[in-house]
């Protein structure tokens, strides 16, 4: 699938779509939980359905209804299962701890650039564990083996996906357990994230600095009903486009959120953009953008598209503490350097770092990288080029906002998406 775009200033209100970190999140906690939870959520992308299948390999029951997704936990040992991630990284990891502590032999499958992405300290600690995996690079991953309680040292920059999953595991085992975090600790607002989850249900983790002490024998209790909070990952890309043109809004955003995604309004306001809160909404309105220096170690996932805004922008953008985008759907670094370069923008691009050079930007034709959000990005770009656009590969927006063309269209985009 690819999509044409014409030039066409974004502008107007749309809904932010539920957050797919922490949908994943509350999905694995319910269906930990003593009783069903009635778990509210506007979209269901195919992330979220990867740990959705996945649970309901262990043994859940999950039912999509319209705008909601029910949860009858897991009640069932099984002694083995076979767990399709699809594409979802985040599936894979928060997954990997739980189903060894759950005493279950598992084979981990999926697809895309899945196979590629790391797991090795991971498996390391898993091991030390008492954890027995296949053998390193060989996909599917087996496991077997329980999880044992105790200490848990992992490097603080890797993945925080490493820590959600060990966080959601340990409070189930026997034993007591602690976790410490070897600094520098990057994406901290990921684990808070997960300790916010786990506090919902009922389950307690002290933390001191990069330490964090879990009893053991501890049980999920349900709320009942929980809504997903709003998506500041993915309302980035139309509150970019507000800083571009005209304004835009975006609803169903809290400012007291978690996520550290709401960053984005930080960058922008300091790039120049005028950014207004409000009750549950944020609008960005244009204005001359410069360029800044954006230290992205707990927002990596904000560099696609800010990167657009430094495109734009007077002067140069340094984004910096990157390293860990070329482990992602893509090696973002390199799909950033490459789109802003096929449009016309001069980049320089380092191990750790990466430098853009605003200016005009041009039309042409781009990959789309099997990343949705090296898609969404580029279709932003495109939104204020100097003539049409070509995003190729645009069917990767499914993996996280399947309907990102509809609202890219409602606030006045015009998008021709075609099949290829």
């Amino acid at each position: 699938m690819y999509v044409k775009i014409t030039p066409s200033a974004l502008s107007g209100t749309v809904s932010a779509i539920s957050s797919k970190s922490d949908a994943h999140r509350i999905l694995i906690a319910a269906a930990l939980a003593h009783a069903p939870t009635e778990v509210r959520c506007n979209v269901l992308s195919a992330d979220i359905r990867a740990t959705a299948d996945c649970l309901c390999a262990l043994g859940a029951r999950i039912v999509f209804e319209d705008g909601k997704i029910l949860v009858k936990p897991i009640q069932t040992q099984k002694t083995f299962a076979s767990l399709d991630c699809n594409e979802s990284g985040s599936t894979l990891r928060f997954l990997l701890p739980l189903v060894s502590a759950l005493g279950i032999n598992g084979e981990f499958t999926g697809h895309g650039r899945l196979p590629e992405r790391p797991v090795t300290e991971l498996r390391q600690t898993m091991e030390a564990h008492g954890v027995t995996f296949s053998p390193h690079g060989v996909f599917p991953i087996h496991t077997s083996g329980c999880l044992q309680a105790g200490k848990y040292v992992l490097k603080g920059n890797v993945s925080s996906q490493y820590v959600t999953g060990l966080l959601f595991a340990l409070p189930i085992l026997d034993g007591d357990s602690e976790i410490e975090l070897l600094p520098p600790v990057e994406s901290k607002a990921y684990i808070q994230m997960t300790l916010s989850t786990l506090r919902r249900f009922g389950i307690l983790v002290e933390q001191s600095e990069n330490r964090f002490c879990i009893k053991g024998k501890q049980a999920y209790r349900s709320p009942k009903t929980i809504t997903v909070d709003g998506d500041w990952s993915n309302a980035a890309f139309f509150l970019t486009a507000g800083a571009l043109k005209a304004p835009v809004t975006v609803t169903g955003l809290f400012a007291d959120s978690i996520q550290g995604d709401k960053a984005v309004c930080d960058v922008l306001s300091h790039m120049g953009a005028k950014v207004v809160w409000q009750k549950n909404a944020v609008t960005v309105l244009p204005a001359p953008l410069h360029g800044v220096t954006v230290d992205a170690s707990d927002i990596p996932d904000l560099v696609p598209i800010l990167s657009v805004a430094a495109a734009y922008a007077d002067g140069v953008t340094d984004f910096i503490h990157v390293g860990r985008l070329r482990i992602k759907e893509c090696d973002r670094l390199a799909a950033i350097s490459e789109m802003l370069g096929a449009l016309g923008v001069r980049t320089e691009e380092a191990a750790d770092s990466l430098r853009v050079y605003g200016g005009t930007v041009q039309d042409g034709t781009v990959q789309g990288f099997n990343d949705h959000r090296m898609v969404m990005s580029a279709s932003v770009a495109a939104s204020a080029a100097q003539n049409t656009v070509t995003v190729h590969g645009a069917e990767a927006i499914r993996k996280s906002y399947p309907h990102f063309f509809e609202d890219f269209k409602y606030l006045g985009g015009k998008a021709d998406v075609l099949d290829s």
